[in-house]
Order: C-alpha cells, then structure tokens, then sequence
C-alpha cells in the first residue's frame, strides 16, 4: 500500500507516468516524504526550483544553510505558501515557516518547519459503508548552524526531523512515521571583483541533504528511502552599476537513492526484487546511487537534474526572475519553465512565482502559483 501512496505522491508532485513505458515507470526512484524536493519559496521557484549558489535570504535553510553565514541582517524570517492542483481541489497545499539569527560576524543559526497538507480524503472498504475522512500531512522541522571559515567561505550543518501520517490502510489507522535527516553543505561567495565593463561576485554551492534512517510506517512494514540528494550549483552576478544587477545561476541534482532493478534477472521487477532493495541500507544506498543503474553510465547520467535561472535587480527595489528545470523523460519527465517577480518596501519582501510545464503532457504543477513573505530586522553586516 505504501510504494502505491508513493506512486500517488510522486505523480501530484513531480512525474508524469503517463508518457513514459511499464519498464521505464519501474526505474523511476521513488522516495518518502518527496516533498522536500519541491521549492517551497517563490524566489527559488522563480529561477527553475534551485538556490544551492543564490545569494543568502531567509530561505536558504531548504537549499545551504551555510548561506546564512553571508547574511546582510542580524534576523530574519518568512513564510511561504504553494497551492497545489487549484483547478481541481483547494486544500493541498505546501506551507514553510522560517527564522535566522546572526549571532556574530562569522556564524549564524536557523530554523524552519515546512507542512504539506494532502487535504481531506474520504476511505471506505465498500460503497455501502459510511466514509471515514482522513487528512494526510507531512511536515519537517530543521535547525542548523553555520560558520565562515574565511572571508570567503563557510559551512553547514542541519538537523531535520521527519513525520509522514498518510492516513488509513484497510480502516485502520497506521499511525505516523517518523525519522531525521542531516544535511551537510558549503557556500563560497567571492569578494566583489573589478571587471572591465561592470563588476563581479561568483558564488558557489554544494549541499548533500536528508542523510538518515530509512522510514517505517508500522512493524510489519517495508522500510522506506527518504530523499537523500546532492546539489551542486554556481552563480554569477553581473553588477553593472549601482542601480542595475543581474544574477546567474546553475544548479544540477541528484538522488542519492538506489535505482529500482531486475535484480533476479525474470525480466520484471517484482516482489522479490522489491525485497531485495527495501534490505539495502540507507548509507550504503547513497554509494550505490553513483553506479547501480541498469543501463549503466547513460541512464546514471539521466538520474541528474538541470536548472537554469536567472535574476535582475534594479535599485535593489524590485527583481525580475526567470528559469528552466529539466529532467528526464525516463525519470519523471520534469520539464518546466518558470517566471518570477519580487518587491522589496524598507525591510519587507514579497515575492511570487509562476510555473509553465513544457513536458510533453501537462505536468500536475503546471500553473502553479506560490507567494513568500520575508522581513528582515536587526543590526546590519
């Protein structure tokens, strides 16, 4: 029941099953509590879902929290809010809390929770029985700390619990699951450098997130991978005068999650292949996530993800954002472009974002809108 709740996750959130082949569907990676792989801001959803080498706001704790430690402010915190498939139900949804403290010069601390609310759904075993409605919910809380080493460099680390409550299986209630996660990341942002026609600032990025335990819905249940990934990313801002800005950003990104294989050779997979990947562990996985695909070195290739953003600022008043995210069509078929906006008035920022799905059906998230609201108070860096 649950890799078929997974399977219903994964076609809400990210993939579009329907354009791709039985044999590809099975090599789809498939994890718990997937949403943590979508942009709960609007600012990274405006630039093509990345932020791993963007410039430091309060939403940094989702994509390197060691950004933080660049911090302009000494508080900051912000909300964030993302309807889900609006044309059809109103009440999934995808909500962020944050708050980062600069405690000094070279070290900062932080915390967010991000809730993503499935709505209510009505179970029931027959037709005739009266439904019990149930409403399924995840959520995270994250804490980190992050420390410059140098003028030009810093680190992270982050704490994450888990907490997955799907509801029902036949009637009866499984209770929720729950586990943590550790992310471990690194920020380089350059001293701003003297071109010929404008000046310059590069930054650099790489976070591996969710390192943890595997997640277990009830005793006699499979245990489930939750999404341990890599990003990696660059950024370039073109400073053409005081007014006028333009940043550049690359980000690319892995699961470090096994691949679902043929691993008796019957030319399915099935429940005794199932069995033997649900016995692989979760640090173990990340090492075989680099190696294990079937198809060898082409298809490893294809379980990376591009993005591609960029975002212009004039007078550090108002920004404009634009992006593209692809991935695979053998691996979920994420293909969208995205457009952004944000306003800034004294220590207030509002931003919004809009996503156009280029795939080659109408993705789930196609037109979605997400809003974020962040205010920035205390002693100035």
């Amino acid at each position: 029941m649950k890799k078929i709740t997974f399977f219903f996750l994964a076609a809400v959130l990210f993939v579009d099953f329907s354009v791709i082949s039985q044999e590809q569907r099975d090599r789809v990676i498939t994890t718990a509590v997937p949403f943590l792989l979508v942009a709960a801001d609007a600012r990274a959803a405006g630039i093509g879902d990345q932020g791993v080498a963007t410039s430091p706001d309060v939403f940094s704790q989702q994509w390197n929290s060691a950004k933080y430690a660049f911090a302009t402010h000494e508080n900051g915190v912000a909300v964030s809010y993302t309807p889900y498939l609006s044309d059809i139900v109103n009440d999934i949804f995808l909500g962020s809390l944050n708050y980062f403290h600069k405690i000094n010069e070279k070290s900062a601390a932080a915390a967010s929770l991000r809730y993503f609310s499935l709505g209510s759904i009505e179970t029931r075993l027959t037709f005739e029985e009266t439904p019990i409605i149930v409403n399924p919910n995840e959520l995270t809380f994250d804490i980190s700390y992050a420390l410059k080493l140098s003028e030009t460099f810093s680190t992270a680390v982050a704490m994450r619990y888990l907490r997955s409550d799907l509801g029902l299986q036949d009637n009866e209630d499984l209770g929720a699951a729950s586990t943590f996660g550790v992310d471990v990341s690194a920020f380089y942002q350059s001293e701003q450098l003297t071109l010929s026609n404008f000046d310059g600032v590069w930054r650099l990025g790489a976070n591996i997130q969710n390192i943890g335990p595997k997640m277990k819905y009830d005793d006699a249940g499979q245990e489930n991978f939750i999404p341990t990934n890599l990003k990696a990313g660059a950024g370039f801002d073109f400073i053409f005068d005081a007014d006028n800005k333009l940043g550049t950003y690359l980000e690319v990104n892995k699961l470090l999650v096994p691949t679902p294989q043929d691993f008796d050779g019957d030319g399915d997979i099935d429940a005794e292949d199932d069995d033997e990947y649900n016995n692989i562990g979760s640090i173990s996985g990340i090492f075989k996530s680099f190696g294990d695909a079937p198809d060898g070195f082409s298809e490893e290739i294809k379980e990376f993800t591009l993005a591609l953003g960029a975002e212009y600022w004039y007078r550090e008043q108002f920004a404009l954002r634009a992006g593209y995210f692809n991935e695979s069509e053998e691996k979920g078929f994420r293909r969208f472009l995205s457009v952004g906006a944000g306003f800034v008035y004294e220590s207030i920022i509002i931003d919004a974002s809009y996503l156009f799905s280029t795939s080659a059906v109408s993705s789930p998230l196609d037109g979605t809108l997400r809003f974020g609201l962040s205010f920035n108070f205390g002693d100035q860096y």
